[in-house]
């Protein structure tokens, strides 16, 4: 890795991997041309059950297929929004976008009406592509309510009825030329005002991103992959994917996380690489431990999405034997922006999110002033290179707030830079809970929760978790009158919001702690809550 000695915080880009003009359809291409008969993507259903299979040159020529389709029914430039779990038409939408210059806008399988709709319509989505359903949410009775109100949504499509989805295929023409700076993604994150913002990403930065991941990795051709991380973020679609992709890796999609059935791919397909939460990975290593599996083939697993504790890594480098990796990321980033590399010391993998990306200029600032911090002193971390994303979708304020001028990413996320330009994360600068690796946004939990007649304030914190990382805890003043009832607040969350988001404690309180000015102070709460105040 990098031999840098630190006087501030402030640590050059390297230029150890080059930044290559490329796009999302091309490292398809790519690869195809390289090795056409290499495995490339392998399905695994439900139940961890091996189905479908495509080398790299059946993956490329359905891919073109699809884009032919698409271009007989989009313009390029046009969004299309995809709502399912984890399957190869996942992926294949993915490429199809990218050769034919349509954006592909993400959405949360979990998603209740109220936020599909937004994701929909903020995008300005002219296609929905999604499943029948998924683990009980009934999603195409969900698109249709949603459709209904949704005037640029075009239509509404089955990934599944290939009949649907391959429609015009026949009639297609030549596809366009797709540039490097074009948008190919958008990925909704970072919700301070009640429904999150998206984050548009170009094709440059999402295969650059996923090429220095699998490179820092030392990711290897026909190495396998199991890739149980959700597609619609960057996790599954840039790292796994498109990191697969450029190292002519094998990627086994698996449509649903359970930890004994991913121990079971492992065992069968010797699995060398594994990615997930800390949730994940814990529940791996319980199941693991309950029954245990031949699990000596995995070479690396990778952790990120929140806090990794280093008991964590232990575990997992114990029951697997394998080296593991930290990750550091931000979606507006196109995928990561720090990671370990393969010579660390187990110190720093266990202790820091490792160096920068190549490429990559980073630096700790003053929260308030922007300056420069020293080394090992906290402050904001910021990132400035070329996998920064083009802005937020239709919110030049948030750009501008979250880009400066001098184009530096403020994360809103509290680190550390040491002498040797290894970054820890400490906190965060944001309310953003961080939840199995999922960014919940209090606003949103908050503003569903205010729509309840026996609810007059409420405040929604992150409190640390030793399963989750994080889980959301609610504080909420009565109205006139009102008797808490959790079960009653919870069916109300559940019925408009995704599961995850609904608060996992609730506390009633009198009086807030306020600042000067008659904010809630929710840091004050959430240390409170830590400290044992409101019980357990």
């Amino acid at each position: 890795m990098y031999r840098v000695q630190l006087s501030e915080s402030y640590l050059p880009a390297q230029a150890d991997e080059p930044v290559l003009e490329t796009t999302v359809g091309g490292v398809l291409r790519a690869q195809a041309a390289r090795t056409p008969d290499a495995e490339a993507l392998v399905e695994a259903d439900g139940t961890g059950t091996l189905g479908r299979r495509w080398t790299y040159a059946a993956l490329l020529a359905e891919a073109e297929r699809l884009a032919g389709a698409l271009l007989a029914r989009y313009r390029p430039g046009e969004r299309i929004c995809v709502w399912a779990p984890n399957a190869p038409e996942w992926v294949l939408l993915q490429y199809a976008a990218g050769l034919a210059g349509l954006t592909l806008v993400t959405a949360n399988p979990a998603y209740r009406p109220r936020e599909l709709a937004f994701v929909v319509e903020q995008s300005r989505a002219a296609g929905l592509f999604i499943v029948r359903e998924y683990r009980g949410n009934p999603m195409a009775q969900i698109a249709a309510e949603v459709g209904k109100d949704a005037p640029g949504l075009r239509e509404i499509v089955d990934l599944e009825d290939h009949a649907a989805l391959f429609a015009g295929a026949d009639e297609a023409g030549d596809l366009p030329q797709v540039a490097p700076g074009d948008a190919a993604m958008i990925q909704y994150t970072s919700g301070t005002t009640g429904f999150p913002k998206g984050a548009v990403l170009h094709h440059r930065g999402l295969t650059n991103n996923g090429r220095f991941y699998a490179r820092r990795l030392g990711a290897r051709p026909g190495e396998t992959a199991l890739n149980f991380m959700p597609m619609f973020h960057v996790a599954g679609c840039v790292l796994a994917t498109l990191g697969a992709v450029q190292t002519g890796g094998r990627m086994i999609l698996a449509r649903l996380f359970d930890p004994g059935r991913m121990l079971d791919l492992v065992e069968a397909e010797k699995v060398e690489m594994i990615l997930g939460v800390p949730t994940m990975l814990v529940g791996l290593l319980e199941a693991q431990k309950a029954r245990p599996r031949e699990v000596g083939s995995v070479r690396v697993a990778v952790g990120g999405g929140s806090m990794t504790p280093p008991e964590i890594v232990r575990a997992v480098v114990g029951a697997f034997g394998c080296t593991f990796h930290i990750v550091y990321g931000q979606t507006e980033f196109s995928g990561l922006v720090s990671m370990n590399g393969l010579a660390d010391s187990f110190e720093d993998r266990c202790g820091t999110v490792g160096q920068p990306y190549p490429q990559t200029e980073l630096s700790i600032r003053d929260p308030a002033s922007g300056a420069v911090l020293p080394v090992d002193a906290v402050g904001e971390i910021c990132a400035r290179g070329p996998t920064t994303m083009l802005g937020y979708n239709d919110n030049p304020e948030a750009t501008a707030k979250a880009i400066d001028a001098e184009g530096w990413l403020h994360t809103g996320d509290l680190g550390t830079l040491d002498t040797r330009g290894f970054v820890r994360v400490t906190g965060r600068v944001k309310e953003m809970i961080i939840r199995g690796g999922e960014n919940l946004f209090p606003a949103e939990i908050e503003n569903v929760l205010l729509e309840h007649p026996d609810v007059a304030e409420v405040a929604v914190v992150g409190a640390p978790d030793a399963r989750w990382g994080e889980i959301p805890i609610c504080f909420v003043r009565l109205a006139p009158g009102a008797r808490l009832d959790p079960e009653a607040l919870k069916l109300h969350c559940r019925e408009r919001i995704a599961p995850q988001k609904t608060p996992a404690q609730w506390i009633e309180i009198g009086e807030w702690p306020l600042t000067g000015s008659g904010k809630i102070q929710k840091f004050v709460l959430r240390d409170r809550f830590v400290a044992g105040e409101f019980g357990s």
